[in-house]
C-alpha cells in the first residue's frame, strides 16, 4: 500500500540546508494500524504531509497503491487526497454554520456524487461513528468528542484507503480522548488502515506498530504487544 524509499525533504534556508527527512524508508501494508512518534522537529509532521500527499519529497520514491506519488502534478495529488486519504486533525475543521450531515457530505460534493446519494452515504457514515441522532446539529451544538466524530465521519465518507490522523485527541479531555481512540480501534477492526501521528505514548499504544523519528530519521520501528 505505502512504500517509501530513501525519502529526503530538504529546505534551503539560503546559507544552510535543513534536512526535515533524511533518507527515510517506510513500508505500511493494508489494514495496518501504525503510530508515528517523535519530538518537535523530528520530521513526523513532514512525513505525515508527504504520506497525505500534502507535500512531496525533495528526493526519493513514494508509491501509494501502485502510484508513484513523487512524479505526480498538483491536480493528480489533489485527486489522490480526495480518493485515497481521509484526514482527521486536532482542530476539527468543521464548517460552523453547517450541520453535521452537511459537513460530512462535503468531500462527496467535491467528487461529483449526486445529492440524494451523498445524503444517504453521509447519513450511514454518521451512524457508523455513533452520531445518527446528531446529524442535524451544528458544531456549536455538539461536544468536543462529537465534533471529532463528525470529523472522523467526514474522513471516512469517500471510503479512503488510509485514515490519517494528526493528534486526534489533542483538543479533548482524557475520557473523551479514550472514546475517540476506541472508535479508531473499532474502525481498524472493521478493516481500515490507520496512521496516527502523536507525541502521546498512551495514544500510540492503541496501534499495532510504532515508528519513532528523531532528527529526520527513523530510530525505531517496533511492534506493539497487546
Amino acid at each position: 500500500m505505502i512504500d517509501m524509499k530513501s525519502l529526503y525533504k530538504v529546505y534551503d534556508l539560503g546559507e544552510a540546508e535543513v534536512f526535515a527527512l533524511n533518507g527515510v524508508n517506510v513500508q505500511i501494508g493494508k489494514n495496518e494500524y501504525v503510530s508515528i512518534m517523535g519530538p518537535s522537529g523530528s520530521g513526523k509532521s513532514t512525513l505525515m504531509n508527504i504520506i497525505g500527499c500534502l507535500d512531496v519529497p525533495s528526493k526519493g520514491e513514494y508509491v501509494l497503491n501502485s502510484k508513484k506519488v513523487n512524479e505526480l502534478v498538483d491536480d493528480e495529488l489533489a485527486a489522490i487526497r480526495n480518493k485515497e486519504i481521509g484526514f482527521v486533525f486536532q482542530t476539527f475543521n468543521l464548517l460552523p454554520r453547517a450541520t453535521a450531515l452537511h459537513n460530512v457530505e462535503l468531500p462527496l460534493i467535491y467528487n461529483g456524487t449526486s445529492r440524494n446519494e451523498r445524503k444517504e452515504i453521509a447519513k450511514q457514515t454518521l451512524e457508523k461513528v455513533g452520531l445518527g441522532d446528531r446529524m442535524h446539529h451544528k458544531p456549536n451544538e455538539l461536544s468536543g468528542g462529537q465534533r471529532q466524530r463528525v470529523a472522523v465521519a467526514r474522513a471516512l465518507v469517500n471510503n479512503p484507503s488510509i485514515l490519517l490522523a494528526d493528534e486526534p485527541t489533542g483538543n479533548l479531555d482524557s475520557k473523551t480522548g479514550k472514546e475517540i481512540m476506541q472508535l479508531f480501534d473499532d474502525l481498524h477492526n472493521a478493516g481500515h488502515t490507520i496512521i496516527l501521528v502523536t507525541h502521546e505514548e498512551d495514544i500510540a499504544q492503541h496501534s499495532h506498530r510504532i515508528i519513532r523519528l528523531l532528527d529526520g530519521g527513523i530510530v525505531a520501528d517496533e511492534a506493539v504487544k497487546h
